[in-house]
């Protein structure tokens, strides 16, 4: 095992400690980012796996797991030392502490400090580890991690699926094509955000066209759209988005997706030059043609446009 990977788990479960009462309010999180950057040795791609975790409620049972991964990691008395303080200046972070953190923080660092790190601990781990690590990847315990490259490559899907599974609920649509849908949502809610404000006009317009492109229902619609707009905003990397909605689609589909993104950008009245240029850039990364991008961008009338 790294460091690397020890300092992950660590970051996990510093997390999974922080959402202790269910929620990490706006401070405590900037005080929690602030905790984790000292953390040494991450990838961009494990801090992506940490903000997985720091967007959503930790609960019970995956806090439980993520601790006894962390307790098989351990292996020195600095690891232990490190992995106790990193609680305690969460505790300390942002000077507030309710009763329910302080008992899970307490529960924590007992797991932590019952760990055996001592020669003759390390070598039982050497034999039981991958047993271990079996046991911990097929018990029952929520484990996000499973769906880490969704969140990476279609955050829009990766939040639809974690809803529904949390309202123990479902669409009655196949994943492909709720995959493609919730691409074609997030790039939508792309474009209404490039003015930093969701319109209702806008809101509409994109469920709209779910609705009559995708032919799902308005319910879904509506449940696909909220989730899209509240996930990407306009500081979204959108060139992951626009490369899997390319691959999920044909030349003839991504021409006429133009279209809907210029309606999109219209359904206030008016398409910006900012907004315009954002199509733009969505049309290159979905390697459509000038010309189509401009026979996209004639569909709205010269005077609801600025150029």
């Amino acid at each position: 095992m790294s460091d690397a990977t020890f300092y992950l788990t660590l970051g996990k479960v510093i997390i999974a400690a922080a959402w202790a009462d269910g929620e990490v309010a706006h401070d405590e999180m900037n005080c929690l980012k602030d905790l984790l950057f000292r953390l040494p040795g991450l990838t961009g791609r494990e801090w992506a796996m940490l903000e997985m975790y720091s967007e959503a409620p930790v609960g019970a049972a995956e806090r439980e797991r993520l601790v006894k991964q962390l307790q098989n990691e351990l292996r020195s008395s600095s690891d232990k030392s490190l992995a106790l303080q990193s609680l305690d200046d969460l505790v300390l972070a942002d000077g507030i502490v309710t009763e329910e953190e302080n008992v899970i923080v307490d529960e924590i660092k007992t797991q932590i400090e019952s760990a055996n790190v001592g020669v003759f601990g390390q070598l039982g781990r050497v034999v039981k580890n991958s047993i271990q690590r079996r046991e911990v990847a097929l018990s029952a315990a929520p484990n996000r991690e499973e769906h880490f490259e969704d969140f990476i490559k279609n955050k829009v899907y990766y939040e639809v699926q974690r809803r529904l599974e949390l309202d123990k609920t479902s669409f009655n649509i196949d994943e492909d094509r709720l995959r493609k849908l919730c691409l074609a949502g997030g790039l939508m809610a792309r474009i209404a955000h490039v003015d930093l404000e969701v319109s209702d006009d806008e809101y509409k317009a994109i469920a709209n066209s779910l609705i009559d492109e995708w032919g799902i229902s308005t319910e879904e619609a509506v449940f696909v759209t909220e989730v899209a707009v509240s996930e990407i905003g306009p500081d979204m990397d959108y060139y992951r988005l626009a490369r899997e909605f390319f691959t999920s689609t044909d030349r003839e589909e991504r021409a006429k997706f133009l279209n809907i993104l210029f309606s999109i950008a219209n359904a206030d009245g008016f398409v910006s030059n900012e907004e315009t240029e954002e199509i733009r850039a969505i049309a290159n990364s979905l390697r459509l043609t000038h010309r189509q991008f401009i026979d996209a961008k004639k569909t709205i009338p010269k005077d609801q446009r600025a150029t």
